[in-house]
């Protein structure tokens, strides 16, 4: 079975600051930013809200969605999370394991 990737936007707050990533494993990841386990962005600007995330497809599909995601203004970032999440609720819940 092939792996399933996603693009996701992290954020510290509603209409804070914005962290813009990809990830196989989904759940790990935001789990490893909401704990700051890894130092860098996230950890520096606490961006621990998942707020947005779609599923990809294959890693190289997803890495791609990033990056041209990443040259979007912020103003197309923002529309794309209320489309998906109007309220910013945090999305973990959602897609954490039990």
């Amino acid at each position: 079975m092939e792996d399933q990737a996603h693009v996701y936007i992290m954020a510290s707050a509603r209409n804070g600051t914005l962290y813009l990533g990809s990830a196989v494993n989904l759940p790990k990841r935001v789990w490893e930013h909401r704990n700051g386990v890894v130092e860098g962005f996230t950890k520096k600007y606490g961006c621990k809200l998942l707020v947005w995330y779609e599923l990809v497809g294959s890693w190289e599909a997803a890495r791609q969605r990033e990056l041209q995601m990443k040259g979007w203004k912020r103003a197309w970032k923002l529309r794309e999370i209320e489309g998906l999440n109007p309220d910013w609720d945090d999305l973990y819940d959602r897609i954490a394991q039990p």
